[in-house]
This record gives structure tokens, C-alpha cells and sequence, in this order.
């Protein structure tokens, strides 16, 4: 099981990137996949997650209207494109896969996943 992020890098603020996480070693459709971040000094947290099977998906607060989340089964990639960002979107952002299903508020549990990426760089500048 492997997770691998792609697509970060340096944006002004105001604008837009995607993130790619490729998957491999196990199926999408059973599977939820998150996105986490981890900004300087902070605790990780969750950001957004969708899940393998239904493609339902949650997202957090603060990013709920300027991320969206999606995937592609057949190729097994999850993608998080990010819009109208902000300074404080700066973090290390992670995806992250697990078997469980629930609400938003369970799935944000990051003991539930067994398996990480390395993380990708996102950084807006001001």
C-alpha cells in the first residue's frame, strides 16, 4: 500500500492548485481517502475526505467552497484542487487511506489510517 502527493509548489494568494495522490496497492472503491495538513507550528488536521465507493465527500469549515475533492477509480488517483487561497493554507498536506466510512467527525480521526503519503509542500504567499 503506497500513497504518493504531487502537485504542490509556490501560488499567490487568491489563486489555485491541485494536488494529486497516487494510490497503489489496493482498489479506491473501498476505501475512504483524506486529506490532511500541517501548517508551521501546528497540529495536523483534517481537511477533506471522500469516500472510494459512493464518491460522497466532506470537507472542513475552512476550506468548505474553495476545495474540492474528487477521484479517479480507474486510474486510482485522488485529486484536491484548491482555490481562492489564503496564507494560512500554507501546510504540508497529506493523503491518507483507510477502510473505515462514517461521518466527517469520525473519518477526521487520524488514527484510522494506516497509510500516509509523504506530503506535498503548499505555500501562499501574501
Amino acid at each position: 500500500v503506497q500513497l504518493v502527493e504531487s502537485g504542490g509548489g509556490l501560488v499567490q494568494r487568491g489563486g489555485s492548485v491541485r494536488l494529486s495522490c497516487a494510490a497503489s496497492g489496493f482498489p479506491l472503491d473501498y476505501c475512504t481517502i483524506a486529506w490532511f495538513r500541517q501548517a508551521p507550528g501546528k497540529e495536523r488536521e483534517g481537511v477533506s475526505c471522500i469516500n472510494g465507493r459512493d464518491r460522497s465527500t466532506h470537507y472542513a469549515d475552512s476550506v468548505k467552497g474553495r476545495f474540492t475533492i474528487s477521484s479517479d477509480n480507474a486510474k486510482n488517483l485522488v485529486y484536491l484542487y484548491m482555490s481562492s487561497l489564503k496564507p494560512e493554507d500554507t501546510a504540508v498536506y497529506y493523503c491518507a487511506a483507510t477502510y473505515s466510512t462514517g461521518t466527517y467527525q469520525a473519518l477526521m480521526n487520524q488514527r484510522l489510517y494506516g497509510s500516509w503519503g509523504q506530503g506535498t509542500q503548499v505555500t501562499v504567499s501574501s
